[in-house]
């Protein structure tokens, strides 16, 4: 699994590469909480670009992450979500809480209110 980081005013960037499974949700959801917490940023924007595959066990990552941004008052946005991780998005209800975006620039704009 690869994650990098990076931060826009108020938003953390997350950028995965690999599978988001049993074997690195923990990793994920791990990384991404101490990134959060160290910026001091209100919202995350996680990029799907480079996601091949996620199981239940991102759905769970996902849904902490959400959560992790509520308590804050901020929002948790997905970008470049692929065809197949889109159908677990809806099947999971994921869409309904995560706004999706084609990009990180149309995601950010959003969160900025523009």
């Amino acid at each position: 699994m690869n994650i990098k980081y990076k931060k826009d005013g108020a938003t953390l960037l997350v950028r995965l590469g690999g599978d988001i499974d049993h074997h690195t949700a923990q990793e994920i959801s791990d990384g991404i909480t101490r990134s959060f917490r160290r910026s001091r940023c209100k919202n995350i924007v996680i990029d799907f670009a480079d996601v091949s595959f996620m199981d239940s066990s991102g759905v769970g990552m996902l849904i902490g992450r959400y959560k992790e941004t509520e308590i804050f008052g901020g929002s948790l946005a997905a970008v470049a979500v692929s065809g197949e991780l889109m159908k677990i998005f809806t099947l999971s209800g994921l869409n309904k809480i995560i706004d999706c975006y084609d990009n990180a620039r149309l995601a950010l704009a959003a969160l900025r209110g523009e």
